[in-house]
């Protein structure tokens, strides 16, 4: 008697889980007492999976890889013991500080630079006001002229500063020229508000502008991929720009990152090895119109040349993948990174397709199979696919002979003399 699984609908589909093989009440019902040997099996399989699941969901995260560089292009990496004094050049270099800071803390300091400002030279002008006798404890004349109009307090000041700095000018309050010291005032307030305005409205739209945002709408693979490309065994990446205007001057490159072990005895962590991906077309210049395909080519000179299937997975190093371009919009540089570690280069595979024409002649890309795979033959090591074709490229360069003649001779026991 066969035994068909009820599908739980509320138990989710983790990976190595599978809700097929918990039969279902009827089912289990179903069974007579000579149907042992068939809910045995099934009930082992279920708590291997159970157990499989359970490793994986709560003990699968400690043996995560650490990424220097981060699926979007963010560095894992922190600077310690640094000296004070180097600390000082972040301010001398104050225009690159401010543009690296984060919204929030740029904006607490576009306000607090404007406020205190603002509220800094309140007080000067109530200053001025005090040691003129302007203010209306002093009881002044009628016939006394004071250095600002209808300053009456604190409140009075500020309110005449904000107006100064911003160039507001209701007219209400004015400087006279019975004081030098108010006049000169005026003026430094003016040059030093027009250097903050410059400073603070420039840095917001430095900030705006960087290509650092272009780079978000260049996206890359979520799985690196290796098999046959041209008759050679290549590691495939999928890029695609989603913006319509192009990156002009685009190229990329990549660089292996891992620990080596020098023939002195020098453990180098990091150590960095060049990686070149082509597309068809080389690797300058791309027409980054539509998703490419890039690849890196695994030869005798590769150092993905002397690892296979089997051993992939037990590597320790990360893929780092470069694109540089020029914004064609603003004509700013911009760079886009992403990582790839062993357990994210799948051996075996290649990139599902992605661009198809419709009845209107027009191309359409379809995000929908960007990092699909497809699972294709290919050979489990890049040393058994050259060694192959160097057998055959042997047996090519062998040939026959079509006089030659293989004839029997009968050995005899008797000689004659």
């Amino acid at each position: 008697m066969g035994l068909v699984g009820g599908k739980r609908k509320d138990i989710p589909e983790y990976e190595g889980f599978h809700p097929l093989l918990i039969p279902s009440v009827a089912d289990l019902c179903s069974y007579s007492g000579d149907d042992v040997g068939p809910i045995s099996v099934l009930t082992e399989r279920m708590f291997k999976h159970l157990r499989k699941w359970f490793f994986t969901r709560f003990f699968g995260c400690t043996r995560r890889r650490a990424r220097l560089v981060s699926k979007d292009g963010r560095c894992n990496i922190e600077f310690g013991n640094v000296e004070a004094q180097s600390r000082l050049i972040f301010f001398v270099d104050i225009w690159t500080t401010v543009l690296d800071l984060k919204w929030r803390y740029k904006m607490t300091i576009f306000i607090t630079a404007f406020l205190g400002s603002w509220f800094f030279f309140g007080l000067l002008w109530y200053v001025v006001a005090y040691i003129h006798k302007d203010l209306p404890e002093f009881h002044p004349p009628a016939n006394h002229t004071p250095c600002v109009e209808h300053i009456n307090g604190l409140t009075s000041a500020f309110l005449f500063s904000l107006e100064t700095q911003v160039t507001i000018g209701y007219g209400f309050r004015c400087v006279t020229e019975q004081c030098g010291t108010a006049i000169f005032l005026l003026i430094f307030q003016s040059i030093l508000g027009v250097i903050i305005n410059s400073f603070m409205c420039g840095a917001i739209l430095a900030k705006i502008s960087r290509p650092k945002k272009r780079a978000k709408t260049i996206t890359f693979s979520k799985n690196a991929v290796i098999s046959k490309r041209g008759g050679k065994l290549c590691l495939l990446i999928r890029v695609a720009n989603l913006r319509k205007s192009l990156l002009i001057g685009s190229h990329i490159y990549g660089k292996l990152l891992r620990t080596t072990i020098t023939p002195e005895g020098e453990t180098i962590i990091l150590d960095q090895i060049n990686i070149n991906f082509v597309v068809d077309a080389g690797n300058e210049n791309l027409f980054f119109i539509s998703p490419l395909t890039i690849y890196h080519v695994i030869d005798h000179t590769s150092p993905f040349f002397h690892m296979a299937a089997e051993t992939l997975p037990q590597q320790d190093f990360e893929l780092v993948v470069f694109l540089d371009g020029t914004v064609e919009a603003t004509s700013a540089t911009c760079q886009v990174r992403t990582s790839y570690v062993p357990e994210e280069v799948l051996w075996g595979y290649r990139f599902a397709p992605i661009v198809s024409k419709t009845k209107e002649g027009k191309y359409r890309v379809d995000f929908h199979n960007f990092s699909k795979t497809v699972e294709v033959e290919t050979p489990h090591c890049a040393m058994c696919l050259y060694n192959e074709k160097d057998a055959r490229a042997k047996v090519r360069r062998g040939y026959d002979n079509p006089n030659f003649v293989l004839s029997e001779v009968n050995e005899t026991d008797d000689t004659k003399m």
